[in-house]
């Protein structure tokens, strides 16, 4: 039996697309672009999401339970109840929040369902970009990273609406955990407790903990500073949080391990024959996970890589891997701190430019890059891959592909009407176009700028 809330909000829509149906589209109102050479552009690639939370507001925890419909085109991706809240750290600032929720039953119970094709689960994300103007930066990197096969979150284009308020562009993403489609890796039993684990570099904030501290409960710390000594008072301290298992569920055994594990890994780069291929640092890492990663963090100089939001996890067995990359929003030429905004430098290099920040690089990447046979792996797949999948052309016609759906759809006015911030310094901003076009026109050419300037180095390694 169709409820009250679903007879609303499909009446409501089949409104809408009367209206629209009624006004022919002015081809001319269009903002003109970059160009593709691909035929036409889907006019209906782009979902809309209704929630209704019968008026509640939604806050950062706990869930508010809530309705959502999704549809696209004339099909309903999904239709049901979730649980619902405001979600990030510094972003919460922003009048345009992001949300994590949660599909449920209609008991509130989690279930796995598919949103917009993506495989089963119950954990989800509508991520609202507003200090990234282009809003797109997320998608491109996500798109780049499962492109070479390192996993990253699948990502959908939708307009939100909330209680039938219109709240913009939003990216459908996938919340990062453990999952045969995520981050596939075994669960960590009391018989083998080699794997599977996830821990991240971050801020605690977001992690469980209601200000931003570290503790046993929740991380363990590096025995080494960001200088790669084992004097703490100098230097910056690294903590690695807890994701899988969770600072809640994991036990002392498995604690130690993965403490040890990356204890063993450190003191071996950092020893005399970390070049060694059986006692130095490759028995302890999957070199292409840390290439691929390394590669996706530098095309993008993303001013939070390696320091924030950096994922790694171990499987059953298996070596320490980097990813899934996340969080992408500061990269691409979007910070102004740093050296954020310019396409020239080493994003690994973040310590020498901001010396103070608190949040530092370990000091892996400085000891990998004294290996040669590192710096071999690096230039090797980055010859590869600039060959076809990282070429200038396959990178361009991506954002040009994903302008021409937001344009076509009207979408990014939409979106910059219910946000008036073209033209204004958004932080950290780098770049202020005055219009979309403009916001796009500099994404494509500071990647440009970018790619050119890594081809210079690297190919001199």
């Amino acid at each position: 039996m169709r409820t009250k809330f679903q007879f609303q909000i499909k009446l409501f829509f089949l409104i809408i697309i009367c209206l629209l149906s009624s006004c022919k589209k002015d081809v001319e109102s269009f903002e003109e672009g970059p160009e593709i050479e691909s035929s036409i552009v889907d006019p209906d690639n782009i979902a809309k999401g209704y929630i209704d939370t019968k008026g509640n507001t939604i806050v950062d925890e706990p869930k508010l339970p809530a309705k959502l419909l999704m549809i696209e085109k004339d099909s309903t991706l999904y239709e049901g109840p979730i649980g619902i809240e405001i979600r990030g750290s510094s972003s919460q600032m922003f009048p345009k929040k992001s949300y994590g929720f949660e599909s449920w039953d209609e008991e509130n119970n989690d279930v796995d369902v598919s949103l917009a094709g993506f495989p089963k689960e119950e954990d989800w994300i509508f991520y609202g970009p507003y200090s990234d103007k282009s809003l797109l930066r997320n998608i491109l990197i996500c798109e780049l990273s499962n492109d070479i096969g390192l996993y990253a979150s699948r990502t959908k284009l939708i307009e939100l609406y909330i209680n039938n308020q219109y709240k913009g562009v939003y990216v459908l993403m996938e919340k990062m955990k453990r999952d045969k489609n995520r981050i596939n890796i075994s669960k960590n039993k009391s018989g083998d407790i080699s794997g599977g684990y996830i821990i991240k570099i971050d801020k605690s904030t977001g992690n469980g903990t209601s200000s931003n501290s570290y503790s046993s409960y929740n991380s363990f710390m590096s025995e080494y500073n960001t200088f790669g000594t084992k004097d703490l008072s100098k230097g910056a301290k690294t903590h690695f949080l807890y994701d899988y298992p969770k600072a809640e569920d994991i036990d002392d055994n498995q604690k130690n391990y993965i403490k040890n594990y990356i204890s063993e890994f450190e003191n071996a780069l950092i020893s005399e024959n970390f070049k060694d291929i059986n006692s130095g640092y490759q028995k302890w890492i999957d070199i292409d996970s840390f290439v691929d990663f390394f590669i996706l963090n530098e095309i993008s100089k993303n001013v939070d890589g390696y320091r924030l939001s950096t994922y790694m996890n171990k499987d059953k067995g298996g070596k320490l891997k980097m990813g899934p990359i996340w969080d992408f929003n500061l990269g691409f030429g979007n910070a102004d701190y740093c050296k954020g905004g310019s396409s020239e430098g080493w994003a690994y290099k973040f310590n020498s430019e901001c010396p103070g920040d608190l949040w530092q690089v370990p000091f892996w990447w400085n000891r990998l890059m004294e290996d040669p046979f590192w710096k071999e792996q690096i230039k090797k797949r980055w010859t590869e891959l600039r060959s076809n999948k990282f070429s200038n052309k396959t990178i361009l016609d991506k954002i040009s592909n994903y302008f021409n759906i937001l344009n076509v759809n009207n979408a990014h006015q939409d979106n910059f009407n219910q946000w008036k911030i073209l033209g204004k310094y958004v932080w950290p901003n780098n770049y202020i176009g005055t219009s979309y076009v403009d916001e796009i026109d500099y994404l494509q050419s500071w990647t440009s700028s970018r790619m050119n300037w890594m081809d210079g180095q690297i190919n001199s390694f």
